[in-house]
């Protein structure tokens, strides 16, 4: 399975894992970055429920490394 088949979460989780990272340690660094207080917990559940804002997306992204980039289809 490719991770573009994977759900958010396991997605996520997945890139996290690459950059030898865990949810904990990255929901620290988005407290950190932005003031608010993220938890394992809270992003867990937002990625259960697909409720990630496209803001947290591009910060997970960020703290990943990863840029996220819209493409128009062909």
């Amino acid at each position: 399975m490719d991770i573009k088949e994977m759900d958010i979460r396991n997605q996520i989780k997945a890139l996290a894992a690459l950059n030898a990272m865990t949810i904990t340690s990255l929901t620290k660094e988005m407290s950190k970055r932005t003031g608010k207080n993220y938890t394992y917990s809270s992003i867990t559940n937002k990625l259960k429920r697909e409720s990630l804002s496209l803001k947290e997306a591009y910060l997970i992204a960020d703290i990943l490394g990863y840029d996220l980039e819209f493409i128009r289809k062909s």
